[in-house]
């Protein structure tokens, strides 16, 4: 119960602190604020200068709260799990799964005992929300009116969805609660289809641009309005550009005066699931381990959550393993271990395992924005904290490098760690982490590009790749993926590259996933009985597709017909391949029958004709982007006003991805997710960069920057970004401290 009633006091104390800020308007914020100047551009993003790096921190955070408070505060909600204080029953098991790692008296704790430089970061970033939050009384905070410089621990990595949301919710329910009812929503159950992950990050050497400087592209794939973009300069040295994830004082992806990185998901295998055995005593549950028993520990976590005007709470006893919280029952073999009882002690509970230390995170995230060349890269690379991630980078000396994931637990290669491995057996434990220089990387490789498109680093650098049979199979989580065949398609024959030849590089519309599907379909078609109906109602179709470059754009006809039937194939086949744990791309190659690929193609023409009246539709027509409130997740309608859009779904080998959030309720297809902060960078004595951000930088529909820079972002048209201070200041829109 000590967890429990110390959680409820944090959040008793932090509106006693709040109070006692309103009473006495902290000097503190007052001296913060005068040591910053934020400008604004004529774009609305936020360049701020301080004297120190605290300071900094303080303005950064104050400007992001002015374009999307709500953004930064749901982040910590989520992080802190509390977000169904504000969002009610619905959110209770996403808190319960933050709580089984995140406890709020530890990470006060753990501030504590954080080095003096980091600490007074925290305490900026809490004051200038505070500050913010002080001078816009008009801003309604759903739960957090205070925010303590401990909270800052609790998001330290800045990518779309942390380690913790490898866990199934749906399955955590299951064990720790309620069997979800049968009319249950999809999303609740944690079986959506799933969003396709991606980002793209190539690194240019000297040898192959124009200018002879190396070159960075900065292409995450995330929802939109995920992250900020800002500048970030302080009189201690820091001088950094780039998306900050909302709420975070550090950026995540981006480039300062010396160097860039691009951070790209699914590295070395960080994570790993333990198969536990229970077994029950009269003292309490147990589980094997070695030739003994070790006793379960066993707490209970209250959540809070908005019940009408009240809050009610939910109460959970939850069990850890050495290894980890538990998280789930193991399937039995007829795959339905919840069938009767989740927790079913002949079936084994899988305990999850995987790295949490939020100080030395935090430092890494940050110090790596101050670092002036590869060496001092490298030195934060040795940290080993970023569970995540992989690493393009490029700096002003001409250096390429990449880092295949950086926190790898050395493990017995003899297990399997794609399936949980017996928790009994304590030659499954890690070993401490890998050495940097024993993980997958690449330095300046002889092929003269580096690229990495969430796919494993076999293709990085064509030919100069690393070998696969060099390194244990944990080294690496994902194989190859379109977009990455595609990746190596566009940049083996690049050169004499400048910012705008690797923009369109980084936009090129060869959809490379059809070239592989496709001609089984034509195949599959002229096979077809002369008498069979099917022939004559797919002849057009069939001779469209044929004719098709299979390069995406607004007024190919090709391409929705493509897609269309791609997504067929993809609601038929999708759930059996999560089932059978396969990629659902290879899957389709290898597992499509050449009935479903005909029938597939039926449907397709079917809903194009139903949806839009014909299904000879330019693909402009159906894809669609449209911003219209603050919400978090937006709305969307077909009757509001919208702009096409030629790109498409990383599913199909896009670089630039355009999709949307499943199951889809219009006819029109509305971007969601995809490219969202986007950069092209050139080094060398002076930093040229452009960009471009879905929308704009505002959340505020009444705000000129809420989307102000979304006919250029549906078109792949990039502005220059702003970055000495002369130039900020020639295209200054606003100058003022907070």
């Amino acid at each position: 119960m000590r967890f429990l009633v110390l959680t409820a006091a944090v959040w008793v104390l932090s509106a006693a602190g709040a109070a006692r800020a309103a009473d006495h308007q902290d000097s503190r914020w007052q001296q913060r604020a005068q040591n910053v100047r934020i400008v604004r551009d004529s774009w609305g993003i936020a360049h701020i200068y301080g004297k120190s790096d605290a300071d900094t921190v303080f303005g950064a955070i104050y400007a992001q709260a002015e374009d999307d408070f709500g953004r930064i505060e749901r982040n910590y909600l989520i992080a802190l799990g509390e977000l169904a204080r504000a969002e009610g029953e619905s959110a209770i098991y996403n808190d319960l799964r933050a709580r089984l790692f995140v406890d709020p008296v530890q990470l006060q704790r753990q501030y504590a005992r954080s080095p003096v430089w980091l600490k007074a970061l925290m305490l900026a970033w809490s004051d200038g929300l505070n500050y913010f939050l002080s001078k816009h009384p008009q801003v309604n905070p759903k739960v957090i009116r205070h925010f303590e410089p401990w909270m800052a621990l609790s998001f330290t990595e800045g990518s779309i969805g942390g380690d913790i949301e490898s866990v199934d919710l749906g399955k955590l329910r299951e064990f720790y609660g309620e069997k979800p009812p049968a009319a249950a929503p999809v999303a609740q159950l944690g079986r959506t289809r799933p969003i396709p992950g991606g980002s793209n990050g190539f690194a240019i050497a000297p040898s192959r641009s124009a200018s002879g400087h190396a070159l960075l592209w900065i292409n995450p794939h995330t929802s939109y309005y995920f992250r900020s973009e800002l500048q970030m300069v302080s009189e201690q040295g820091l001088n950094v550009y780039g998306a900050a994830t909302w709420g975070q004082f550090f950026i995540y992806q981006g480039f300062n005066s010396h160097n860039g990185w691009m951070h790209t998901s699914y590295g070395g295998d960080a994570i790993d699931e333990y198969a536990e055995t229970i077994v029950k005593r009269p003292d309490g549950l147990f589980y094997k381990y070695g030739s003994g028993l070790r006793k379960l520990k066993a707490s209970r976590v209250s959540i809070a959550f908005k019940q009408g005007s009240n809050i009610g709470h939910r109460e959970f006893t939850v069990y850890h393993s050495h290894h980890g919280p538990i998280i789930r029952a193991e399937k039995d073999r007829r795959g339905d271990a919840q069938r009767n009882d989740a927790r079913r002690l002949d079936a084994p509970w899988i305990a999850i395992k995987l790295l949490q230390e939020p100080v030395p995170a935090l430092e890494q995230s940050y110090l790596r924005t101050k670092t002036v060349d590869y060496a001092s890269f490298r030195k934060t690379q040795e940290m080993r904290t970023d569970t995540s991630n992989n690493t393009v980078y490029a700096d002003a000396d001409g250096t390429i490098a990449y880092f295949h994931g950086n926190f790898i637990p050395r493990r017995d290669p003899q297990f399997d760690f794609t399936h949980p491995v017996d928790g009994s057996d304590p030659r499954t434990e890690w070993h401490g982490p890998h050495a940097v220089e024993e993980t997958i990387t690449l330095l300046n490789p002889s092929n003269g590009w580096i690229v990495n498109t969430n796919n494993w680093p076999f293709t990085a650098a064509g030919d100069a790749s690393p070998k696969r049979e060099n390194y244990p199979a944990y080294m690496w989580i994902k194989g190859e993926n379109p977009r990455g065949i595609h990746a190596v398609e566009v940049l083996q024959n690049i050169h004499d590259v400048t910012l705008d030849s690797l923009i369109s590089a980084g936009y090129d519309g060869h959809l490379t996933a059809f070239e592989v599907l496709l001609p089984p379909l034509f195949k599959d078609y002229d096979q077809l009985a002369a008498d069979d109906p099917r022939r004559a109602a797919l002849k057009e179709p069939i001779e469209t597709l044929r004719g098709w470059s299979r390069r995406t754009a607004a007024d190919s006809i090709a391409t929705a017909l493509a897609i269309f039937w791609g997504q067929e194939l993809l609601e038929h086949k999708g759930p059996e391949a999560r089932d059978a744990d396969e990629p659902v791309y290879d899957y389709l190659v290898d597992h499509l029958t050449a009935s479903e690929r005909i029938e597939g193609l039926t449907a397709a023409v079917a809903k194009l004709q139903r949806d839009f009246g014909r299904w000879q539709t330019p693909w402009g027509e159906i894809n669609r982007y449209q911003r219209l409130t603050d919400d978090i997740v937006q709305p969307v309608d077909d009757t509001q006003p919208s702009l096409p859009v030629g790109f498409a779904s990383s599913n199909w080998g896009a670089l630039a991805s355009f999709d949307t959030s499943y199951p889809r309720k219009t006819k029109k297809i509305y971007g969601s997710v995809g490219n969202s902060f986007v950069a092209a960078v050139e080094f060398g004595p002076t930093i040229h960069a452009k960009a471009i951000m879905s929308g704009g930088e505002s959340g505020d529909p009444q705000s000129p920057h809420f989307t102000d820079q979304a006919p250029m972002f549906t078109q792949g048209r990039f502005r220059d970004v702003l970055f000495s201070r002369e130039n900020v200041a020639a295209h200054a829109e606003r100058s003022y401290h907070p």
